[in-house]
């Protein structure tokens, strides 16, 4: 049987690839409609014959999907084309969900999520406030980081805080280090010492070993910004393009791996120290970079 780069997976592949397309399709189905008027909705007439010599005039409204913004407050259980929009949005944030058009948990979680970054009050409920700051940070190119200390470059240098490696191998977030990178360390210190498997990671996330890909993908995971596995070609995609201020993420087809606070997160090398958490850092020529929205 041929051999597949590491990570390179048609299911997995094909998944990303469905998620992408269901996001970029309803960004251009709401396009510049999403901050328009809502359209007035038709009505329909119906006639009803109650006798021979007596006729009774019924009008209906038929539902429409709504824009964002037309009904207020969102919250878990409602469902429409304004909750696609509001899906898409978070993903564009970094908020990683699916686009369904059901405010269920994971849209739940993830409004949360954004809610307690934009420092709006958290208890997953769609106001007006937190439709208004959701565009303002898309209109912004995401959320302003010129406060946040930078800890990671494309170069592998570290000019901010620096995680720390543990003698059991786990890793240790600097201080000050947002949410979202203490959760990415965190889900990666419970694989940082499984062992290599070919495919490992792919299919489902709880796994007894993990391969370039799946590794990275797990980790985002924890941090609740992937709900499948991509495979290293599928991660050259992800998020934004370029070095983040916290989290960059590499890839190419035959392999993929990150740099986290300082740390870079690799299969390759673990046999050494034991550990996917390593301070050394490798040539980066040839790799697509990457980072999550917001680090």
């Amino acid at each position: 049987m041929l051999a597949l780069p590491c990570g390179v997976y048609a299911a997995a592949g094909g998944a990303s690839s469905s998620t992408q397309t269901a996001s970029s399709s309803v960004a251009s189905v709401g396009g510049s409609a999403y901050g328009s008027a809502p359209a007035t909705a038709p009505t329909t007439t119906k006639t009803v014959t109650s006798s021979p010599t007596t006729t009774k005039t019924k009008t209906t409204t038929k539902a429409k999907a709504l824009h964002l913004g037309d009904r207020v407050p969102l919250r878990r259980g409602m469902r429409g084309h304004d909750i696609k929009i509001l899906q898409d949005f978070l993903n564009r944030v970094g908020m990683k969900i699916s686009i369904d058009g059901t405010y269920g948990t994971g849209t739940y979680r993830a409004v949360r999520r954004f809610q307690k970054r934009a420092e709006l009050t958290v208890n997953g409920v769609v106001q007006v406030d937190s439709i208004n700051r959701l565009r303002e940070v898309l209109d912004d190119g995401g959320f302003d980081l010129a406060t946040v200390p930078a800890s990671t470059a494309v170069d592998g240098t570290t000019p901010g805080p620096t995680a720390t490696i543990n003698p059991d191998g786990t890793a240790t977030a600097p201080a000050g280090a947002p949410a979202g990178v203490l959760a990415i360390i965190a889900a990666g210190n419970e694989i940082a010492t499984k062992p290599y498997k070919y495919g490992g990671g792919h299919g489902t996330f709880e796994d007894s070993g993990y391969d370039c890909s799946g590794s990275v993908s797990y980790a985002l995971h924890g941090a609740n910004l992937l709900t499948v596995a991509r495979d290293s070609t599928g991660l050259e995609s992800f998020g934004q393009a370029g070095p983040g201020q916290w989290v960059t993420i590499y890839g190419k087809s035959s392999h993929a791996y990150m740099v986290v606070a300082g740390l870079r997160f690799d299969t390759s090398g673990r046999s050494k120290g034991g550990t996917r958490w390593q301070a050394d850092m490798r040539s980066s020529d040839g790799y697509v970079v990457r980072h999550p929205v917001g680090l």
